[in-house]
């Protein structure tokens, strides 16, 4: 596969060589011919808006320019947030909302998505969580507006 839009369905988007991505979705699996970061560059522009467009809506909305989450589209809360930096050729990007848990394993975390899916991410468990933290607050800020 060439290109692939993040949509409800997907939950992680994993690096798998150079210009090489695993997308997990609730009932599939995916390699796309392209980086994750490139993935998530076109996912927003799907969207109607830039990655970097994205990045500084986060910063407005939290204050927050290292390792951001993103709101790739906003009507359905799709908001994902990146394991590490997110132009390192390692990283991952989490849907926020299919979460259903996560532990602590040696080397990293595994997270238990809501249709029991499992991966593992390469990431200390402090780093994850505040990854977590700052996406859900994100989505909590983001929300109060709609509402306000």
């Amino acid at each position: 596969m060439d290109s692939y839009e993040i949509n409800p369905s997907t939950l992680a988007i994993i690096p798998n060589g150079e210009e090489k991505t695993k997308v997990i979705e609730k009932n599939k699996e995916y390699i796309v011919e392209s980086s994750a970061f490139a993935v998530m560059e076109k996912s927003c522009e799907y969207f109607g808006s830039s990655y970097e467009g994205r990045v500084k809506g986060t910063k407005a909305a939290l204050g927050i320019t290292y390792k951001p989450p993103i709101v790739i589209e906003e009507s359905r809360d799709i908001i994902f947030f990146p394991t590490s930096s997110p132009t390192s050729t390692s990283c991952s990007w989490i849907s926020l909302k299919n979460i259903k848990s996560y532990k602590r394993i040696p080397g990293g975390v595994k997270i238990i998505f809501e249709n029991d899916k499992e991966a593992i991410f390469p990431v200390s468990l402090e780093s994850f969580e505040n990854q977590l933290y700052r996406a859900t607050r994100l989505e909590s800020v983001l929300r109060k507006r709609r509402i306000d």
